[in-house]
């Protein structure tokens, strides 16, 4: 019961904390935002670029050299896939230097350090949202509305960014204790693409690695933005419901351990 209560107060301080320090989140996106773009020709261009380039290139494999049947024109397909995928991915390479990136202020300012880590999803959010604008068109040409199922969008994006932070809190303060996590986390976001249904139908992967897909959160969370925006129905099924309870259970469990770990955070600089 005490152990119950105890973690009950920690989680109440650290959302506390968390609305207390909302300015300093917004200065911190705005200031994140304008890094990444300020030095760029093309600006918020490479948000829409490397999806519809990587669009491109797939779209040649699996139309012409090995054909692959999908419901949906495969350009559509896999444009949403790799869209979906690159918010995770993108905010997640952000969120594993967001704390050794930010050695002053982690060390020198007192302020709840799981900001920075919002910050970074925050900021890929938006580039996510310009991209979007080329999935509004694409959806067009091909004569493809969501219909009545665009209401579900908000909980799916919800769920996204709530499994992205959860992993992004975890992957920042290992990186912070054990700095050869970057380059571990490099090889397992690659294999990671490619065991979720970015570019394929999770329905053609059979057995055990059909199963395993299946499990992949990201794989219930890209198949849930195609049930909503491309057939038009419900993206509650059972691997979806279990992604977004999962996803709760994860979320708090990582909050709790990265901010009683905090007082560390400035023994590891």
């Amino acid at each position: 019961m005490i152990a119950l209560k105890n973690l009950w107060a920690d989680g109440r301080e650290a959302v506390v904390e968390q609305f207390e320090y909302r300015e300093l989140l917004y200065q911190l996106t705005k200031r994140d935002l304008l890094i990444r773009y300020k030095q760029a020709i093309m600006g918020f261009g490479w948000a829409v670029f490397m999806p519809l380039i990587n669009t491109a290139v797939f779209s040649v494999i699996f139309t012409r050299v090995a054909p692959l049947q999908v419901d949906v024109p495969y350009p559509l397909f896999a444009y949403l896939g790799l869209l979906t995928w690159n918010f995770t991915a993108s905010s997640l390479r952000f969120s594993v230097n967001a704390l050794t990136g930010n050695i002053s202020l982690v060390t020198k300012v007192y302020c709840p350090r799981e900001v920075f880590i919002i910050s970074s999803v925050l900021v890929t959010l938006i580039d996510t949202l310009v991209g979007g604008i080329v999935l509004v068109a694409l959806m067009a040409y091909y004569h493809i509305g969501p219909g009545w199922a665009l209401l579900y969008l908000p909980s799916v994006i919800l769920i996204q960014i709530a499994f992205t932070t959860a992993v992004g809190l975890f992957i920042s303060m290992a990186n912070l204790f054990y700095r050869d996590v970057k380059y571990l986390f490099e090889l397992v976001i690659t294999v990671w693409m490619f065991a979720t249904s970015v570019l394929y139908p999770s329905s053609l992967v059979t057995g055990k690695a059909g199963i395993v897909m299946r499990l992949n959160p990201m794989t219930a969370i890209v198949d849930a933005y195609r049930d909503v925006l491309l057939y038009g129905r419900s993206p509650f099924t059972t691997y979806f419901a279990w992604t977004a309870a999962a996803t709760c259970v994860v979320l708090v469990l990582s909050g709790l351990v990265f901010h009683r770990a905090e007082f560390r955070f400035a023994e590891s600089v």
